[in-house]
């Protein structure tokens, strides 16, 4: 059995599998890492589109990106390549969401 985090809240054990991009999606699940969920972003190896974007101090690290996706952990996968794509059905096995 996988120990999961010591983190606190409503969803405190609660593992989510995140594969959305732009706003809306990763904005929806970083209500849930707010809330104590175990987040995983998986990004492809471009990133999400929403790393370019605005203002930023560093490159690729856009402040839209960064906001949506605090209180996450994150992988990125290249889901053209079988290795890949095993590691992330591993990934989703051990998930809740």
């Amino acid at each position: 059995m996988e120990q999961r985090s010591t983190a606190s809240g409503p969803l405190a054990g609660v593992k989510v599998v995140d594969m959305t991009s732009v706003i809306m999606g990763p904005f929806a699940t970083q209500i849930l890492a707010s809330l104590g969920a175990e987040v995983i972003k998986v990004e492809s190896p471009e990133g999400d589109n929403m790393r370019h974007v605005g203002p930023m101090r560093n490159a690729g690290m856009g402040y839209i990106f960064l906001q949506a996706n605090q209180g996450k952990q994150s992988v990125v996968l290249d889901l053209k390549n079988p290795s890949a794509k095993e590691a992330l059905l591993r990934l989703l096995k051990d998930s809740d969401v």
